[in-house]
C-alpha cells in the first residue's frame, strides 16, 4: 500500500540542510513521492512506459474517476508477459491502491494482479526476509480484506510477520510530549476510545487526511474519543506546518523514533484504534477516508448512531423533569 516511507522523509531533511549544493534536477528527484529509498526506476518496455507513466498519475486524478483508472491498469499489467518489470508495475499499482476508498472490487483485482506477476516470477528474498512486493500483497489480504492464492514461502512469511507485529502493537505501551506539552501515556487512557496516528508533514496521503480526522475529532472527543498523532519530525518543521494547517488534536513528537519503531512503522499514514478496554481493534496502512475511519471508530463501539441515542436520552430526560 502506498506509504509515504519514513526513511525518504529523514533524506529530505538532510536534502534541506545541503540545498546550495544540490542542482535543481537532484532535487526535484529527492522531493518526488514517487522514489523509493535504495530503488532504481526500471528501464520500461515500450508497452510498460504509458502504464508506469500513467500509474504515476494516479494521485493526479479525482477520486471517483481513479478507481475505475486503477482497475483498468491492473487489467493491462495481467496482460502483459511475465518479467520482473511486470512484478514491478503491479507493486507501484498495489502502493497506491489503499489511498482512500477506491473500493473491495478494485482492491481485490489489485491484489490479484501482483498475486499473479509473483506466481508466474518470483522474487528473490531480501537478506533472509521477505521481498517488499510479498509484503504488501501480504498487506493487502491482511489489511484490506483481499483473497489471493499464492503458494510462495515468501507470501507465508510475510503473512506471520503481519500477525508478530500485530501482536505486538496489541500489547504495547508508549509516553510521548505533545506540542503544547502535556504528556500523553497510552496505558493511561483505558476507558477512551484512541486512534494512533502516523504522520509527517511532507506526506501527501497525510495531510489529506487530515481535515477528515480533524472533524471526527470534533465530533467524537465528548465522547471519550482521542486522536495521539505522531510526527517523527523537528518541532520547528511541525509547528510551522500546523500554523498554515489547524487541527484540534493532540500532536506529539516522537524523538529517535522510538515509537515508530515499536510500532514497526516503514511507511506512512497508518492508524490504529484501541477500544476503551485497551484492545486494538482496527488498523489502516495508508490513508482514510472519513467513512473509512468511521469504520474503524465502530469497532471500538464509537458511532454516530451512540451519539445520536445519547442526545436523544438528554431530550426525553429534560422532558420528563419538565412534567
Amino acid at each position: 500500500m502506498r506509504r509515504e516511507n519514513r526513511r525518504l522523509g529523514r533524506v529530505r531533511a538532510a536534502a534541506l540542510a545541503v540545498v546550495s549544493f544540490l542542482s535543481a534536477v537532484a532535487l526535484v528527484s529527492i522531493y518526488s513521492p514517487n522514489v523509493r529509498a535504495q530503488s532504481k526506476e526500471p528501464v520500461w518496455t515500450a508497452a510498460q512506459a504509458p502504464i508506469a507513466k500513467n500509474i504515476g498519475n494516479l494521485r493526479s486524478l479525482a477520486d471517483d474517476i481513479r478507481p475505475r483508472a486503477t482497475r483498468m491498469l491492473a487489467a493491462q499489467i495481467r496482460a502483459l508477459p511475465s518479467s520482473a518489470n511486470k512484478v514491478e508495475l503491479a507493486y507501484k499499482l498495489a502502493e497506491l491502491s489503499t489511498e482512500g476508498d477506491q473500493g473491495q472490487d478494485t482492491i481485490q483485482e489489485v491484489a490479484a494482479t501482483l498475486a499473479d506477476a509473483l506466481r508466474h516470477h518470483p522474487l528473490a528474498d531480501a537478506d533472509g526476509k521477505p521481498a517488499e512486493q510479498y509484503m504488501e500483497l501480504a498487506s493487502l489480504v491482511r489489511y484490506e480484506g483481499a483473497k489471493v492464492s499464492l503458494d510462495d514461502p515468501q507470501f507465508s512469511e510475510a503473512l506471520s510477520v503481519l500477525r508478530v507485529e500485530d501482536l505486538r502493537r496489541e500489547h504495547t505501551n508508549f509516553s510521548l510530549t505533545g506540542l503544547d506539552g502535556q504528556k500523553w501515556t497510552l496505558d493511561q487512557l483505558r476507558g477512551k476510545v484512541v486512534l494512533v496516528n502516523f504522520w509527517a508533514t511532507w506526506c501527501p496521503p497525510c495531510r489529506k487526511e487530515m481535515p477528515d480526522l480533524n472533524s471526527l475529532y470534533k465530533q467524537f472527543k465528548d465522547k471519550g474519543f482521542v486522536v495521539l498523532a505522531i510526527s517523527n519530525e523537528e518541532p520547528a518543521t511541525v509547528r510551522s506546518f500546523l500554523a498554515k494547517h489547524k487541527v484540534s488534536y493532540p500532536i506529539l513528537i516522537d524523538p529517535g523514533d522510538k515509537v515508530h519503531k515499536e510500532f514497526g512503522v516503514d511507511g506512512i499514514p497508518n492508524s490504529y484504534v484501541y477500544d476503551r478496554e485497551g484492545k486494538l481493534v482496527a488498523e489502516a496502512m495508508d490513508m482514510r477516508t472519513k467513512q473509512q475511519f468511521l469504520g474503524m471508530l465502530q469497532k471500538a463501539g464509537l458511532t454516530p448512531q451512540n451519539q445520536l441515542s445519547e442526545r436523544l436520552k438528554r431530550i426525553r430526560a429534560k422532558m420528563v423533569g419538565g412534567e
